[in-house]
């Protein structure tokens, strides 16, 4: 790679790079500038492996019927046409792995890195400049993606140092959902009701732990988990006083389900990061009127939240998960490392 620099600084949010003709921020663009050299205040990454969100892989899964190969494509083209890894469907991305090639000569971000840095970034593909020359393999359980590439960090970019005594890869996965389980534990209180809608995957089984954690003995957290495995997987780490094994795509089963558990007082607060889309309106159904409802999960439809709970007149109050919050990524490791039959599932998983 490159190692040359341009004189010139770039935007700290990144908009010197988007090529649309209209000025937005990365995110939103269609498309964006991903070649080298870096402008003198962003950070170079070597890249190694993508964690794809999981709205946007089991969406690729579909539309491939889960050929690898495809799915492969599906991504170089992406990044190909838009500088970036944008799933045109779901509208998300993922965040990756890498090592530190360069930091630029004025750059003056959070972030104190030096080259050789082993990295997750804590932003999304959706809006990072991202070049990859080769797909090496893709775990299809996992969602992650072994590529040569690199990445550009914008100044007000932010990564987080991988830490030396766990996988990489289980570092990177819940580096992937750090903001679910920190923004649990800051709305979780004592004594209260916790759902958690999607509760076996891996953002649920850290916002179960957050919750149960926070709500203590007097309180109670149900997980809404629809397969079998992941239901007794996530009972057997005793984190739940009830896996309802319920389709969150039907409503009223979640409803129904929540209102037997809770004898008709309902969650007071519910936490959404299904992977699926059309589980909207479960969550919302499952929420009493003066609890919350957070909606982190990137197969969300926002219309069918607003419209569907005005139309069932709930008062319940709509929060919506941006995938970050204060030191999310430590709070979650350090939560993990807390709970040794969870560390070791996920272990299990993420070697």
């Amino acid at each position: 790679m490159e190692k040359t620099e341009r004189t010139e600084n770039g935007h700290p949010f990144g908009i010197h790079r988007v090529l649309d003709a209209e000025v937005v921020l990365p995110q939103a663009a269609e498309k964006i500038d991903n070649s080298l050299p870096i402008y003198s205040n962003e950070i170079l990454l070597k890249v190694e492996k993508l964690n794809i969100d999981a709205a946007s892989f089991v969406q690729m899964e579909e539309e491939t019927g889960k050929n690898p190969k495809q799915i492969g494509e599906i991504i170089l083209k992406n990044t190909a046409i838009r500088g970036k890894q944008h799933n045109r469907v779901t509208g998300s991305g993922g965040m990756l792995i890498g090592e530190v090639e360069q930091v630029g000569s004025t750059y003056q971000g959070p972030l104190k890195l030096k080259k050789g840095d082993r990295v997750a970034s804590l932003v999304s593909l959706t809006l990072t400049p991202l070049h990859i020359s080769q797909i090496k393999n893709i775990n299809m359980k996992t969602h992650q993606v072994d590529v040569d590439g690199y990445a550009i960090l914008f100044e007000q970019s932010i990564a987080g140092v991988l830490p030396s005594d766990l996988p990489e890869a289980l570092s990177m996965a819940v580096f992937d959902v750090a903001g679910a389980p920190a923004t649990v534990d800051n709305l979780a209180k004592a004594g209260t009701t916790v759902v958690v809608v999607g509760g076996g995957g891996k953002a649920g089984l850290l916002s179960c732990l957050a919750a149960r954690r926070k709500v203590g003995k007097m309180g109670k957290v149900i997980a809404i988990e629809p397969s079998p495995k992941s239901a007794d997987a996530l009972r057997n780490l005793k984190l739940c006083d009830v896996v309802a094994e319920v389709d969150a795509t039907h409503p009223i089963a979640v409803f129904s389900e929540v209102e037997k558990i809770t004898k008709g007082k309902m969650a007071d607060l519910v936490v959404n990061v299904a992977s699926v889309p059309n589980t909207e309106m479960g969550s919302v159904l499952a929420c009493n009127s003066k609890g919350k409802v957070l909606f982190f999960s990137m197969a969300t439809s926002f219309t069918k939240v607003a419209l569907g709970a005005e139309g069932v007149a709930s008062s319940s109050q709509l929060l919506v998960g941006n995938g970050y919050f204060p030191n999310h990524a430590k709070f979650s490791i350090g939560l993990l490392k807390k709970h040794r039959a969870l560390m070791e599932l996920f272990l299990s998983r993420y070697q």
